[in-house]
């Protein structure tokens, strides 16, 4: 079981992909575990956008598209997709 994590503008220079397959063990796992999966994975992403297992200002995640989410504590089913971007993605 995965959650797929898609990465734009700051986020995905960092990680130097634009998407990253997190494994989770269980069938919810914590935002700030995923965050700090990918942390592990690629170290200039945390250096540049989390604070411990806190996504940084400037720096959004968006869960399946449909509302933004920043709290740590935040459920995220296996089979959800996050998107992690920078306040400068946008248009």
């Amino acid at each position: 079981m995965t959650v797929q994590v898609e990465l734009f503008g700051i986020p995905r220079q960092r990680v130097g992909v634009p998407r990253v397959e997190v494994p989770v063990s269980s069938h919810a796992v914590r935002l700030g575990d995923i965050l700090l999966d990918v942390a592990r994975q690629f170290p200039a992403f945390a250096d540049e956008c989390l604070i411990g297992d806190y996504v940084r200002a400037g720096i959004a995640v968006n869960l399946d598209g449909n509302r933004f989410v920043a709290d740590p504590e935040t459920m995220v089913t296996a089979g959800q997709s996050l998107l992690i971007m920078s306040a400068d993605a946008g248009g």
